[in-house]
């Protein structure tokens, strides 16, 4: 066997040291045994594709390295320059590289071999252009047995011994193909079998991303076959040799190795997706700072950082120093770089730093990277940022004012192929959709696009401005949206969010006037056809801009007949007549009119509108008659509209407006009742709702009539006879219909104004009497003319009974007073029947008359009611027969005194009979007529009662009387069967009469 790389001269050269010192031994074996079962207990994979890479640089050939686990044997194979003796002697010597002056070498410290002594203890190397070292654990103790000052040492160390110091010729080994060296690795026990295979499952593309210079990692374990590539991968690298100065400066706390190799380096790898975007670090890939292996110092960033930074002697952390502040700066810079190389996404986002990190190292760099992003053009805007704006003095100018301030914009960056790019704090972002930012980029400067979330902490971070809605509406002013036509606006609103009424509240109105108004609220959209309404000072919306999302922040859908109602509208017209220049105005509201459709009377208030009349002078449209018009020939002498206006408009407009054609009608829903709220510009409306508030019950709140019509203008009429002729026909014929509220039946105010007016024949309704109707009303109300329908007649208040009479409001009064009025003239029998029907009526709602209807010595005369009296006993007559008298059915005598507030005959006499006289039996035939007669009587030769001569007195249960016919009617009042009373006195006169008097009395 030939010993190709020296080792037996290695050997002796390290026993004859450990033999010379045997202190030297210890340190050998000690050092060793921290490195395997320290820094590097659990690199093994990580250093073997380190060596692996440094052997592809030095080869110059791409990097392969193929790892199999072949039951207990790990073999590690590779391309690259094969071993030679420096390599062997630099991995037989701790702290010392053979690769000091390779420029990109992964090892520097030779001690990363040392990792294989955590599971071997026969490792094995082979290149199959130069030959095969190996190491041995049990040959190297038996050397250091056999020297006698060392055995001492190794019992005290049990047979420990430093393996890699002392190399040994081996036999060449089978490389395989395409690989030019292997390391084999017979593992030591089932457990380090196990961590080397745990090892393989973890080694991920970190490997690679670390090692540049090798290419693929091939693994074979179990007869599984993976490969490791760094694909995928977005890469930012930079890299440079120091200068001697730097040297000095930098290293001057590092060792002599590190500084023989003046290199640095810095290399940050971002996972990419399949969209190109970047990804969280793999699961497998330590979320460690890399240098360039894995190590302790913990990044928590989606980035993996490899960088040539100085260790500490644990291989664990790195080292503190200013060779690591350099690097800090470097790595900062090469993060921004990755940033910018980056697809401009808002992933983006989640590759900036928050402020806290999670070890000293992360959050000095952290603190690095932040410095340094908000001022790197980074994001991409739909808009060019606003110019920068610095504040400059003459402080440093030739002539020196040290008070001189001014400002000067500095240039805006170009837009480039694909946009603007911008600082952070350059920039705004906007929550919306993309057609929204669209819309509005030209109002922010610097505006993100859609999908750029606005509460993404990295927005802070960057500095980048947040533009609520409210701000873009606010700033939709000016300059900004000068020339803007309504269609833009329109398009605008299309995007605008409906669900954000608060941000919008201020959003600008383009109107058809031209104005630019700021909130649609109190702003009118009208449908239908284009007009122009610009006299009525109304916020109409451009019908170009007219959009639903309008509707939502407070504009009114208008019609033309809504408009007409806008209080604005209103004003204008009830102004119009003291206007300079009213003709804009009627020409606005007649063709909303039009366009409405109003039928005459649906608007009363639009008979204040000015409008010129047929001699040029202006007058409220109401006092206007239509030329030709059927009202032409019945209402007094008026001014007619213009000629013009009836060409123009037509009569249905003019009607509409109040110009008089036929009567114009109100109508009307839902009106309540009220002097406040019932105001439809009638004569007399105020005085006809006290009338109906007098026929309602007492109630709580006013009453609502559900539909209201009326004829007005009916002051205005010179034709009454022409005028009822339609009145009392459809369609005015349905303004005389009663109401019915809260139950009651009242007159409508068209028939309450005819009945109380002289309409017919000069006389009102009231006054008179359908001919052929009640002839208890004879005498008392006047026939009404002919030629008119009963029913309508009736409606205007013309009687029919004398009980439809009492039940009107008022009607009992009336009638007492045509009562007591001497013109009338009425017979007895219609006068005792009109005292009956009076007695019926309540008394509440009549006032006690000055003047009655009564009989004086048979005689119907009108009296004073203090003389009058009513008769309640016919046996009362005889006493108070100089007196008026009301006479009517004795068992109504105290109802008619009560409502006319006239004492009783009763009241007035004592009735006392004064006389006296002798107690006669009744004959016993009058019990055949009255079978409850008395049995006895008191005769009289002359009955005095009070004084005063009388046939008869029923008085305390005894009839007192003179004669026969006192008699008989004593017994029938005492039975009561005063109709008896004749038929009675014939039986006392004829007894024997009876038979024929019991027949008559059966046939009545």
């Amino acid at each position: 066997m030939v010993d190709i790389f020296g080792t037996d001269r290695m050997r002796a050269a390290v026993l004859t040291a450990w033999t010379a010192s045997p202190a030297r031994f210890r340190e050998d074996a000690n050092a060793e045994e921290d490195f395997a079962l320290g820094g590097y207990r659990d690199r093994l994979i990580v250093e073997l594709a380190q060596n692996a890479a440094d052997a592809a640089l030095r080869g110059g050939v791409p990097g392969v390295l193929r790892l199999r686990l072949d039951g207990d044997v790990l073999t590690a194979a590779n391309t690259g320059a094969p071993l030679d003796a420096i390599g062997v002697e630099g991995l037989s010597t701790l702290r010392v590289s053979g690769k000091r002056d390779e420029a990109g070498a992964a090892g520097r410290f030779g001690v990363g071999f040392a990792a294989v002594v955590s599971v071997t203890d026969e490792p094995a190397i082979c290149s199959r252009d130069s030959g095969a070292v190996r190491w041995s654990r049990e040959e190297t103790a038996a050397l250091v047995a056999s020297v006698p000052a060392l055995a001492g040492q190794l019992s005290d160390r049990d047979g420990h011994v430093p393996l890699l110091r002392l190399p040994y010729a081996a036999e060449p080994m089978e490389v395989p193909e395409g690989f030019d060296t292997v390391v084999r690795l017979p593992l030591r026990d089932k457990a380090a079998t196990e961590a080397v295979r745990g090892m393989l499952a973890e080694a991920g593309p970190a490997l690679l991303l670390g090692l540049p210079a090798l290419g693929a990692i091939e693994i074979v374990a179990d007869d599984n076959v993976r490969t490791i590539t760094a694909e995928g991968w977005r890469l930012v690298a930079d890299s440079g040799e120091f200068t001697a100065e730097q040297v000095a400066e930098l290293f001057s706390d590092r060792p002599t190795e590190e500084r023989a190799r003046p290199y640095w380096s810095v290399r940050w790898a971002v996972r990419l997706g399949d969209d190109g975007e970047p990804r969280a670090l793999p699961s497998g890939v330590p979320a460690v700072v890399h240098a360039p292996t894995p190590s302790d110092e913990a990044l928590d960033l989606p980035a993996l950082l490899i960088a040539s930074f100085p260790m500490a002697t644990d291989r664990r952390h790195v080292a503190k120093g200013p060779l690591t502040d350099f690097l800090v700066a470097k790595a900062a810079d090469s993060y921004v770089e990755l940033l910018r190389g980056l697809p401009r996404r808002p992933r983006l986002l989640d590759l900036v730093p928050a402020l806290m990190g999670k070890g000293e190292l992360d959050a000095r760099i952290r603190e690095a990277v932040l410095r340094r992003l908000p001022g790197t053009p980074l994001l991409p805007a739909l808009s060019a940022p606003a110019p920068a704006v610095e504040t400059a003095s003459f402080a440093d100018s030739a002539v020196y004012e040290p008070d001189a301030e001014w400002q000067s914009e500095q240039p805006v960056a170009e837009k480039g192929s694909d946009g603007w790019l911008v600082r952070g704090r350059e920039a705004a972002v906007l929550s919306g959709s993309a057609d929204l930012l669209a819309a509005v980029a030209g109002f922010v400067p610097g505006l993100l696009p859609a999908g750029w979330p606005a509460r993404h902490p990295a927005m802070s971070t960057l500095g980048v401005r947040r533009v609520e809605l409210s701000d873009v509406v606010d700033g939709l002013s000016g300059e900004a949206v000068e020339g803007r036509d309504a269609t833009w606006w329109h398009s605008l609103y299309d995007v605008l969010p409906h669900d954000d009424p608060e941000s919008l509240g201020a959003l600008p109105v383009p109107l058809a006037d031209g104005r630019l108004v700021r909130g649609p609220r109190g702003t009118l959209i009208l449908t239908g056809a284009a007009l122009h309404l610009e006299a009525l000072g109304l916020r109409i919306v451009h019908p170009d801009a007219a959009h639903p999302l309008l509707l939502r922040l407070g504009a009114a859908e208008a019609t033309p007949r809504t408009v007409l109602e806008d209080t604005l509208t209103r004003t204008a017209i009830s102004e119009s007549l003291d206007s300079a220049d009213s003709d804009p105005v009627a020409r606005a509201v007649l063709s909303l009119v039009d366009a409405a459709a109003l039928a005459p009377g649906e608007a009363p208030w639009l008979a204040e509108l000015a409008l010129r009349g047929a001699d040029g002078e202006l007058y409220a449209a109401g006092e206007l008659l239509l030329p030709g018009g059927a009202l032409a020939g019945i209402l007094e002498e008026g001014p007619l509209a213009a000629q013009d206006l009836v060409d123009t408009y037509g009569a249905r407009v003019l009607t509409a407006v109040g110009v008089l054609d036929g009567f114009a009608m109100v109508h009307d829903a839902d009106v309540l009742l009220d002097p406040d709220e019932c105001e439809h510009d009638l004569d007399g409306e105020a005085e006809w709702l006290d009338h109906v508030h007098d026929l309602l019950p007492d109630l709580d709140v006013p009453p609502v009539v559900a539909e209201f019509t009326a004829v007005r203008d009916l002051e205005l009429v010179a034709d009454w006879s022409a005028a009822l002729a339609l009145l009392t026909r459809p369609p005015l014929r349905g303004a005389l219909h009663p109401l019915r509220v809260e139950g009651v039946e009242v007159p409508s105010y068209t028939a309450w104004w005819l009945a109380r007016h002289p309409v017919l024949d000069g006389r009102s309704p009231r006054e008179l009497r359908l001919p052929g109707a009640d002839p208890l009303l004879q005498g008392l109300f006047a026939d009404a003319p002919s030629g008119f329908d009963p029913g309508a007649l009736s409606m205007l208040g013309v009687r029919t009974t004398l009980s439809d009479l009492l039940a009107s409001h008022g009607g009992p009064e009336e009638l007492l007073e045509l009562m007591a009025d001497d013109a009338v003239e009425v017979d007895r029998a219609q006068l005792r029947a009109l005292w009956i029907a009076l007695a019926g009526v309540e008394p509440a709602r009549v006032a006690p008359p000055a003047r009655v209807r009564a009989v004086l010595d048979g005689e119907i005369v009108v009296a004073a009611a203090d003389d009058a009296v009513v008769v309640e006993a016919p046996d009362l007559l005889q006493l108070v027969s100089a007196r008026p008298l009301v006479l009517a059915s004795y068992d109504l005598a105290e109802s008619l005194s009560e409502l006319l507030d006239l004492p009783l005959a009763g009241e007035l006499v004592t009735g006392e009979v004064t006389s006296s006289g002798a107690r006669r039996e009744v004959p016993p035939q009058v019990r055949s007529l009255l079978p409850t007669a008395p049995t006895s009587y008191v005769e009289h030769e002359r009955l005095l009662v009070d004084g005063v001569e009388c046939a008869w007195r029923f008085t305390d249960g005894t009839i007192h009387c003179t004669g026969v016919d006192g008699l008989a009617r004593g017994l029938a009042w005492a039975a009561g069967q005063w109709t008896d009373r004749l038929a009675v006195a014939a039986l006392l006169r004829d007894p024997a009469a009876v038979p024929l008097l019991l027949a008559e009395a059966d046939l009545a």
